[in-house]
């Protein structure tokens, strides 16, 4: 018996037999033909709960917050193909003078090399050729592609020293999204939900958002299990809105079909599940009742969401000019902004485009051109509203670049392979030292030298400024209890405000 369904031990023999089996059948066959449904039926009431009055907030478990929360709320800007941190935020001009040399083994230390470059004979340096300048009164440094986000260096907080255990790009976002590198644990905006609930009930807790960047086309894919709720109860799964057509399939009412319609259908259907609910008792039928109501209330909130007319031409600037072409990098972190102020609980902008094993220099000044002046105009904007007061942000991606070329090394031109032992993303916000660089790296980029940030350190620290003890957020599945952090994780105290 699943440790959810414990409710079942308390029927008569013949009303379990019949829960049992058409649990079987939906989770089946009829689970399939519910699918394309699954992107709307978000945000219903918790297994046993009963169906939530319109506009509600879903509360999260008993005793969370565990403790006064820092931050509402994540936006976590995922960069997907993993940046190059010595070309954009840790400069290693001493690597000028070893342009070409083999990188020592001393440094490599018998690290393991992926597929890409376990065939090369010598594994030459690649100095960056880009320029690096110390901005603000913090003096973070940063390099000549990032001059928007060096505008807003003193609020952000640099991690230099993140460091992870997969050297693929697959296992290595899995990892970052859920603490483990293989697929069907719940990701980090699966547990909030689960744990903190909704302040919006008329949107999912959880929003995904991606697009296609320009410096690499083609690249690595995602997919749609990285925001799923894995063994958690699906509607804390992640809502996807797509990039193209109507941000959630089946939105739109077909021809013919009014919204007084819609609401007497979905009225009489309620009906017949309150009914059934009733007389059996089946939980997962009062959830059911509170998922078609998200569904309609979504059907008015996620297009006044979407539309931005009203936008004045001062708030768009900020973003750039490519903030009003929809699925851009740009047009998301708008909407980004304007789910925050909606508090939806959590934001995820995926943004694809940064594997660049070849031809790095110009592949890389397309992504910062697509991510650069939208990164710092979101911030910006959160900051003079009062929403970064108790907005998190975060910027990274799920490892960092080798200092030495993949492939043919010239003046102008290289390539980098996956490197997992270092890395850098920058955090502000909520809770967050603003102005501060933390951790060191050895001359070569190559190795933490001091203050090492493990990925579960990381989502330790996140999960505590939203005031959730990352030990406490567990989940019992096949007779383990299983939490984001698995057995590890540490705060990060010297990034903490």
């Amino acid at each position: 018996m699943n440790c959810n369904d414990h409710w079942l031990s308390h029927l008569n023999p013949a009303t379990r037999l019949e829960l049992g089996r058409r649990t079987f059948l939906q989770r089946s066959a009829g689970g399939i033909g519910l699918a394309a449904l699954g992107s709307l039926l978000q945000g219903g009431a918790r297994l046993g709960a009963a169906p939530l009055p319109d506009h509600a907030s879903r509360p999260g478990l008993p005793g969370f917050p565990n403790f006064p929360a820092k931050a509402k709320r994540i936006i976590y800007l995922f960069q997907s193909g993993a940046p190059s941190q010595m070309d954009l935020f840790d400069p290693k001009p001493q690597m000028a003078q070893r342009r070409g040399e083999n990188l020592p083994e001393s440094i490599r230390q018998g690290q393991r090399l992926t597929t890409m470059t376990s065939g090369q004979k010598t594994f030459p340096v690649a100095p960056s050729i880009f320029n690096f300048a110390q901005h603000g009164k913090s003096g973070a440094w940063l390099s000549d592609l990032m001059p928007r986000i060096a505008t807003v260096a003193d609020d952000l907080c640099f991690i230099r020293t993140m460091h992870t255990e997969a050297i693929n790009h697959d296992p290595a976002i899995t990892f970052c999204q859920t603490g483990h590198q293989l697929a069907g644990r719940p990701s980090i905006g699966s547990w909030l939900s689960y744990g903190l609930g909704s302040a919006n009930a008329d949107l999912p807790a959880y929003v995904v958002l991606t697009s296609f960047g320009t410096g690499r086309a083609n690249d690595q894919p995602l997919y749609d299990r990285l925001w799923s709720s894995g063994f958690l109860p699906t509607q804390h799964q992640g809502v996807k809105f797509r990039n193209t057509g109507d941000p959630v399939l089946y939105l739109s009412n077909p021809d013919g079909i009014s919204p007084e319609m819609r609401r007497d259908t979905i009225d009489e259907i309620n009906a017949i599940n309150q009914q059934r609910q009733e007389a059996i008792g089946d939980p997962e039928i009062a959830t059911r009742i509170a998922q078609y109501e998200m569904a309609f209330r979504m059907q008015t909130s996620v297009p006044e969401l979407m539309d931005t007319s009203g936008e004045p031409q001062h708030i768009l600037d900020l973003y750039g000019p490519e903030v009003g072409t929809p699925g851009t990098y740009a047009a998301n972190c708008l909407l980004a902004r304007r789910l925050a102020e909606r508090d939806v609980r959590c934001i995820q902008l995926f943004h694809m485009g940064w594997d660049h094993h070849g031809g790095l220099p110009n592949a890389i000044k397309g992504q910062c051109s697509d991510t650069d002046h939208p990164t710092a105009g979101l911030i910006q904007d959160l900051k003079q509203r009062g929403l970064l007061d108790d907005t998190l942000i975060v910027w990274g991606g799920e490892f960092g670049r080798t200092i030495y070329s993949q492939g043919a090394l010239t003046e102008t031109n290289y390539g980098r392979d996956h490197h997992p032992r270092c890395f850098t993303i920058f955090l502000a916000g909520a809770g967050i030292k603003a102005g501060t660089t933390l951790g060191e790296t050895d001359d070569y980029c190559y190795n933490v030298v001091a203050d090492p940030v493990h990925v579960h350190d990381l989502n330790a620290t996140l999960l505590h400024l939203l005031g959730v003890d990352h030990k406490r957020l567990t989940y019992r599945f096949q007779g383990r209890d299983f939490r984001l952090t698995d057995i590890h994780g540490e705060l990060v105290k010297g990034i903490l405000a």
